[in-house]
């Protein structure tokens, strides 16, 4: 029996997964098998050309947990998952020729790597459906046409809201899929630790990913989200989102949604039920305003696509080609040891856990642009290695728009390390912790 061969990227879920929903009915339309496979390529195996892996230890804990809780979820159906650790695309082909795989589905991601991924398949001779998923909103539903989004977020916010676009209803998970292609064996069970070794984790964390209920996966995603809300907690996130530390002052929600355990539609669902139980709040629309820049940047990816990896951004600026990278500070910046106390304890904070708050993720990243004379590129690099919650679409935008050379109508911005550390760590608590 010929086989749809459905490709998981950064959608390891079951529920509001269009491009899942695509190839189960696809399989079931014309009678065929179907194989879940999840494939590693260059964005989790490669090395970086900064010379990094592309994923370090605590994305790849993280990722080992959201893969193993995807295969048990779909075990239930019957069936489980199939997982290529290779970088290369042969043994993806290899797998969909043993399979008689008629047809690929995956979510489409508009990142030129991700991209080139579906393109070297494609080059191959092996058709790829693409399926858009990874937004809040549908790009059909903006007033605007593709090229045309507005570059700066606050225009698209306001357009946004001015002309009352919708988010669609988050999608039920399946409840059952069609056979395992009888030519292949199954894969055995995936195993992660539900809680990592002594030590993987440092206590100090502010997502202790080892921790029972901070795993990678839908479970722990859904049952986070469900606790959040039932906290109150998105009444206070407006007044708490600055703040260094802690596991409450932020959503955290940024490592599901990453790795697509958590829908950002299903997300926002359960946070609109929350404020027609609860009221609606300043913190609440918060939560909304921060989705709504992830959407910002996936649509300038849509928009600007390979512009946006060049040194220089879609600045046109002389003075921002790229600068020499000077390896000895970008090493001592990665390592925490620049000597300014603030940066070296946000730098250490990410190299022990994999996590780092917004407002620290803007002060190390200016002083490497604009302190140090550092490329953006290569401090996107060394975020995307250690973050668990690495998105390449968000990394990108947010590097440029602290370098100028995104959609910032400010220019960039340079943080005083010295007023930083006063309003947001006053007492050094911060600083102390990660000394």
């Amino acid at each position: 029996m010929p086989a749809v061969l459905h490709w998981f990227r950064h959608d390891l879920r079951l529920h509001d997964n269009a491009a899942l929903q695509a190839s189960l009915a696809l399989a079931e339309r014309k009678g065929l098998a179907w194989l879940p496979v999840w494939w590693a390529g260059e964005r989790w195996s490669g090395v970086s050309p900064w010379g990094m892996p592309r994923a370090g230890a605590h994305r790849q804990a993280f990722l080992n947990q959201a893969l193993a809780d995807l295969d048990r979820s779909l075990r239930a159906w019957g069936s489980g998952l199939m997982v290529l650790r290779d970088p290369s695309p042969q043994p993806f082909l290899d797998l969909a020729q043993s399979a008689g795989a008629v047809a690929v589905v995956a979510e489409d991601i508009a990142a030129p790597d991700e991209q080139a991924e579906v393109a070297a398949l494609e080059g191959k001779g092996l058709a790829v459906q693409t399926v858009w998923q990874s937004s809040l909103l549908d790009p059909a539903d903006l007033p605007w046409e593709a090229h045309a989004v507005p570059d700066v977020f606050t225009v698209f916010r306001q357009g946004v809201e001015r002309a009352g676009v919708r988010v669609p209803e988050p999608r039920p998970a399946p409840t059952r899929c069609p056979p395992w292609p009888e030519a292949l064996a199954r894969p055995p069970h995936l195993s992660a630790p539900e809680a990592l070794p002594p030590g993987a984790i440092d206590a100090r964390s502010s997502f202790p990913y080892g921790q029972a209920g901070w795993n990678g996966g839908e479970t722990a995603a859904l049952g986070h989200l469900a606790q959040y809300l039932a906290r109150n907690l998105p009444h206070t996130y407006k007044t708490t989102r600055n703040q260094l530390s802690g596991a409450d002052f932020s959503s955290k929600w940024s490592p599901w949604l990453a790795s697509g355990a958590m829908s950002p539609r299903a997300a926002l669902a359960a946070l609109r039920s929350f404020e027609a139980e609860r009221g609606a709040s300043d913190g609440s629309y918060w939560l909304w305003f921060e989705l709504l820049w992830r959407d910002h940047f996936r649509l300038m990816h849509r928009k600007h696509g390979r512009r946006l990896y060049r040194a220089q951004g879609l600045s046109e600026r002389p003075e921002h080609r790229a600068p020499r990278l000077n390896a000895s500070k970008f090493a001592q910046w990665c390592a925490g040891q620049t000597g300014q106390l603030l940066v070296d304890a946000g730098m250490r904070e990410l190299r022990h856990t994999g996590h780092l708050s917004n407002r620290m993720r803007q002060v190390v990243a200016s002083h490497w642009v604009h302190g140090m004379g550092g490329d953006w590129r290569a401090g996107a690099a060394w975020f995307e290695s250690q973050l668990l919650d690495f998105d390449v679409h968000s990394n990108t935008g947010n590097w440029l728009y602290i370098a100028g050379r995104g959609t910032d109508p400010r220019g960039g911005r340079a943080f005083d390390l010295a007023v930083q550390a006063k309003q947001h760590d006053p007492d050094g608590v911060y600083q102390a912790m990660w000394r």
